[in-house]
């Protein structure tokens, strides 16, 4: 069984990008499990200086959470051309650890607009060591009320494309290993 931990880089309560990563959790394909992160918000701002035995719970949770998944998934918005804080500072406490190195990965996207978000993400997370997944999935939520974002997500060939994205990601994770 593999485990895929996903990951919304926003913390709207009507999100896309954590509709969308719901959204994967429910289509998971046989053989893997999708677990929703979801404690982006009570993150501490990221200081090197509380790092080993200082590192605040909520940090170490996260780090071991990434470090015990097989593959990890990130959807996120795009805050004024870049990544959103909440989601880099995530990211910031995975930086000096092993949690991320060679951990594969994938992004999907909600928006078709948030090309220097993807591209900053992408390049971030290359940086980390990362083994980033060149496919990846794109679901267009962009201004979508919730009831619109449900009805969209659970068109069956929605449903498929998210099957289908998880089925390759996890094919990539297994040839990783």
């Amino acid at each position: 069984m593999l485990n895929i931990l996903a990951i919304s880089g926003s913390l709207r309560a009507a999100s896309t990008n954590s509709a969308l990563v719901a959204a994967l959790a429910r289509n998971t394909p046989e053989g893997c499990h999708v677990t929703v992160y979801d404690g982006l918000g009570r993150l501490p701002v990221f200081n090197p200086d509380d790092e080993g035995e200082r590192t605040p719970q909520e940090a170490s949770a996260l780090i071991d959470t990434v470090t015990r998944a097989d593959g990890v998934i990130i959807s996120c918005p795009e805050y004024a051309h870049g990544v959103p804080g909440g989601l880099k500072n995530a990211l910031d406490w995975l930086v000096s650890r092993d949690a991320a190195v060679g951990k594969p990965a994938m992004l999907a996207h909600a928006s078709p607009r948030s090309l220097f978000a993807r591209a900053a993400l992408a390049e971030i997370m290359r940086t980390m060591s990362f083994a980033m997944y060149e496919g990846g999935l794109e679901i267009a939520l962009l201004g979508k009320k919730p009831p619109e974002v449900e009805a969209i997500l659970t068109e069956p060939a929605n449903e498929l494309a998210m099957h289908d994205a998880l089925v390759t990601f996890a094919d990539f994770i297994r040839e990783q290993t």
